[in-house]
């Protein structure tokens, strides 16, 4: 099982000498409402609900709905088809755990996050998963691929 840095609550925010998104926020992007999964699902039901969604990572929650992590759909449904993989198998097998310690704090990202920040933070990470402030919920998914877009609609 690997483990990534994923994380949610930093003090310092990442910022840039301009702020080129003039001052948006990540409500600002329009994200579609996240779409989560239990660690306990089978991953025959993770591909088929993440491909009607055409998502291509997955936040895994507890049974408490706090992240644990994350699945890779591609490469699930390469294990899978493979037959490294189990279509009854639970998802928490497959999954990329968040790393969590003192020497990595979590960052935070919120609806009204500046997309400076969710920037600084993607440099890192693949994707940010947006929360309410206290983290109890996951409200979106945000990748590059957003960033990308508000800029080619707003003309950035």
């Amino acid at each position: 099982m690997a483990t990534a840095t994923m994380s949610s609550y930093s003090l310092q925010p990442f910022t840039t000498s301009e702020d080129k998104y003039r001052g948006a926020v990540v409500e600002d992007l329009q994200l579609p409402p996240a779409f989560s999964i239990s660690s306990n699902e089978a991953i025959s039901r993770a591909v088929e609900m993440a491909y009607e969604r055409d998502f291509s990572h997955i936040p895994v929650l507890n049974s408490n709905r706090r992240p644990l992590g994350y699945v890779d759909v591609a490469k699930l449904k390469e294990r899978w088809e493979a037959g490294k993989a189990n279509p009854d198998d639970k998802v928490s097998q497959y999954m990329t755990k968040f790393k969590r310690s003192s020497t990595e704090p979590y960052t935070t990202i919120t609806p009204l996050s500046p997309l400076s920040d969710l920037e600084g933070f993607l440099k890192t990470n693949i994707f940010a998963l947006v929360t309410d402030h206290d983290r109890k919920f996951v409200l979106a998914v945000a990748t590059t691929h957003d960033l990308d877009n508000f800029v080619s609609r707003r003309g950035l």
